[in-house]
């Protein structure tokens, strides 16, 4: 099996639309989360979680990132192919701008 990291993007920053939410939101959308995750289980190496505040460094430079990614899960499949078709019904698809963005996890030469 293949491992990714799969990033989860939105033009709304997690923590803002978490604030924005009412708590009867909040629930649905774990809810859909709860219920993706079932389905597709044997595929989850680890869920992740909503990310935010981000810092970006550059050079001697520290200053505010302008990250859209709003959280990650890693996921193992046979191929990036099934794994697409896994995520195309994931719940983050209904997320403000939201877009999935899946990265191949590859092996370190000599490690």
């Amino acid at each position: 099996m293949k491992k990714f990291l799969v990033l989860y993007k939105s033009s709304v920053p997690a923590a803002q639309q978490m604030a924005g939410a009412s708590p009867e939101q909040l629930k649905a959308g774990m809810d859909l989360w709860k219920s993706w995750a079932q389905q597709a289980q044997r595929s989850i190496v680890d869920l992740g979680m909503p990310l935010g505040n981000p810092t970006k460094i550059e050079g001697t430079s520290v200053q505010q990132g302008d990250s859209k990614v709003a959280g990650f899960s890693i996921l193992q499949a046979e191929s990036q192919k099934a794994l697409t078709d896994l995520l195309m019904k994931h719940p983050h698809q209904h997320a403000p701008g939201g877009s999935i963005e899946i990265l191949e996890m590859m092996p370190m030469p000599e490690m």
